[in-house]
């Protein structure tokens, strides 16, 4: 009897493991799953998340939910870490411990320890800023800008196939030059601007930098 019930709690131990194993391949998988851009958007249309993603970026340490709420709170609030009131102060870290984190945590954005507090990030964390950029209330028209050059080049070229004067001063050669070097400058300053509005660039969130429409 003893032999009988040592081997079915082995059996019963290995079934144990196995289910284990299965629930590690499971977190695997879903670790592999990629979010859609439609579903990243879905989560981070809202400012709030977008902050805590870009205080998260900045030092992709582990955070408590404390000081992530002061500084997400003095983001809101256009103001220092010192001037958040206590009240600013809990209605963002209410917010955030109730319904955002844990959101995100869901999502694999970041992994929220709601009994300790912490924060700590992911690889989609890491990789999200290759699909979010943020659009400040201004943007630039980079489209316009991109049209009236082309614009400004086809009557140039125009004019100097008609030999009008005083375009004819400079040779093809050189107009050629000012086109290329006035189109390349153009699209490193795009570049440029591109990259300032990722989120986790800078010190504050790319909204703040460039403003918004409120």
């Amino acid at each position: 009897m003893i032999s009988v019930a040592q081997q079915q709690h082995a059996d019963d131990g290995a079934k144990g493991d196995q289910a284990d194993a299965g629930d590690d391949a499971d977190v695997d998988d879903d670790a592999d799953e990629r979010l859609s851009k439609g579903e990243i958007f879905e989560l981070l249309r809202n400012q709030r998340r977008r902050y805590v993603l870009q205080y998260l970026k900045q030092d992709e340490r582990p955070v408590e939910l404390g000081d992530l709420a002061q500084q997400v709170a003095a983001w809101e609030y256009e103001t220092t870490l010192d001037g958040v009131t206590p009240e600013q102060r809990k209605r963002v870290y209410t917010t955030l411990q109730q319904t955002h984190l844990p959101k995100m945590d869901s999502s694999g954005i970041l992994r929220f320890d709601s009994d300790t507090g912490v924060i700590t990030v992911t690889e989609r964390t890491r990789d999200i800023s290759v699909y979010l950029e943020i659009v400040p209330g201004r943007e630039f028209a980079w489209r316009e800008l991109y049209l009236s050059l082309g614009a400004i080049s086809c009557a140039l070229v125009a004019a100097l196939w008609l030999d009008i004067y005083p375009l004819t001063y400079l040779s093809n050669l050189v107009w050629m030059a000012i086109i290329a070097a006035t189109v390349t400058i153009t699209a490193v300053a795009h570049i440029y601007h591109e990259r300032n509005m990722r989120l986790g660039h800078g010190d504050q969130p790319p909204e703040l930098s460039y403003g918004t429409d409120d």
